[in-house]
């Protein structure tokens, strides 16, 4: 899709507490994209972001993009003073909620004093981004009346598994869906998931998030880059990689993966499995390893690899596997398309790689499978495993869609175009 020109600049201000270079998950990598695109389009671009323990620049143009990043006060002692009971169930948790709060005030209050007040700046809408920028963007709309968007990426419900999580959280996000003009989620999922939950139903629009393909281009890393990493995890040319990447977490199903490998290995001793990611359940993870004898076929990476190094890893892999339990989008999913590999993704519940994924006729790209059920998932693997013509034909399926359906260009315009529906 090509960039269209839109009619009359808009002066745009992100509270969206990742980004560059503090940058942890998906929604870092969205606010960066976005917020480009948008720039690149002809508008005004102010991002409020955090400052990761006040080191970095607190004002700074960044590739066109205004950032500010308030440095911000230890709340915590004053905070646990009149803290709920959920608050401070939290323990020394709560120095994390304590900087959320500090973040939120102090860049409501640059925007509103500094910039509005004391420049005369003006801005046209406020987009907040889950439930870590929601508060500053309902602070900026009460004290100026103007529209607010709330970007949710995820909710507290279904980032703790469907147990409910924190209330103070969940309270939030209500309140800040109470209090926005519009609410923009990630899939169709997501939004049968604020329904559910009891989000006002006429603010809500779908916008897909989005990849780079240029970037994420499999004809930019040679064979002998492919072969190099292959060995570096001593994977043989006869042998079939499967790749794992996400944080290790229940919600990311590498649990019920490592469950599957038994009797994906006992039909197809040649694969190996490399899962990379960082998370609480590394400890249950090498435990399972240690219980099924899988250390020939799984290698565990715990570290945190820069972007280049991802996607050397999706041109090496034969297969991306990503057996979610809940994930709003999968951004990961989108990355492993445009490398043009196929994917077996989770496809139950509130899952939006259920909608990147064709699974079946002309324009399949990969495979569906019920994460819970770790023999549905070993299904889904060996269904790619008997044939590499049916895997290459696979994978460039999915280069194709990525290309029709989630660029950074059609997330842009599709996304300023749910911001005119409601300006004021």
């Amino acid at each position: 899709m090509t960039l269209q020109s839109t009619p009359g600049e808009l002066r745009i201000a992100h509270f969206t507490w990742e980004f560059p270079p503090a940058i942890w998950g998906g929604l870092g990598t969205f606010a960066t994209e976005i917020t480009q695109k948008q720039v690149y389009l002809g508008h005004d671009v102010t991002v409020f972001a955090i400052n990761a323990e006040n080191r970095l620049i607190p004002e700074e143009n960044w590739h066109g993009v205004r950032v500010y990043r308030p440095k911000i006060i230890n709340l915590s002692p004053i905070l646990k003073l009149f803290s709920n009971n959920d608050l401070k169930s939290w323990g020394e948790h709560i120095s994390f909620f304590s900087r959320v709060l500090g973040y939120n005030f102090m860049s409501a209050s640059t925007l509103i004093h500094s910039l509005i007040q004391r420049k005369g700046e003006r801005y046209d809408i406020i987009d907040a981004h889950d439930w870590l920028g929601v508060m500053g963007g309902m602070v900026v709309k009460k004290e100026l009346d103007l529209p607010l968007i709330f970007h949710i990426h995820s909710t507290e419900f279904g980032r703790s598994g469907g147990t409910g999580g924190s209330q103070t959280i969940n309270i939030i996000e209500r309140e800040g869906g109470v209090a926005a003009d519009g609410i923009i989620t990630v899939s169709y999922a997501m939004r049968e998931e604020l329904q559910r939950l009891g989000f006002p139903k006429d603010k809500i629009r779908v916008c897909w998030n989005g990849i780079d393909p240029y970037k994420y281009n499999p004809e930019l890393v040679s064979m002998e880059q492919r072969k190099l990493l292959r060995k570096q995890y001593d994977i043989s040319d006869g042998e079939i990689f499967l790749f794992f990447i996400g944080r290790l977490v229940s919600i990311k199903g590498c649990e019920q993966l490592l469950h599957a490998m038994p009797q994906v290995i006992k039909s197809y001793p040649n694969v190996k499995l490399v899962m990379l990611g960082v998370g609480d359940l590394e400890h249950n993870i090498r435990t399972l390893i240690d219980k099924y004898n899988l250390h020939n076929n799984v290698i565990l990476r715990t570290e945190f690899v820069p972007e280049q190094e991802r996607i050397l890893h999706y041109a090496a892999a034969d297969i991306v596997v990503l057996p979610s339990l809940y994930e709003p989008f999968g951004i990961v999913c989108t990355e492993a398309m445009s490398m043009a590999k196929p994917v077996v993704v989770g496809a139950q519940g509130t899952n939006g790689m259920r909608e990147q994924v064709i699974p079946n006729g002309d324009k399949q790209c990969g495979i569906h499978v019920n994460p819970f059920d770790p023999d549905d998932i070993a299904w889904g693997i060996m269904q790619l495993l008997d044939s590499e013509e049916k895997r290459i034909w696979i994978g460039r399926n999915g280069r194709q869609r990525v290309f029709e359906e989630f660029t950074w260009d059609a997330v842009a315009e599709d996304t300023l175009q749910i911001y005119r529906e409601f300006l004021y």
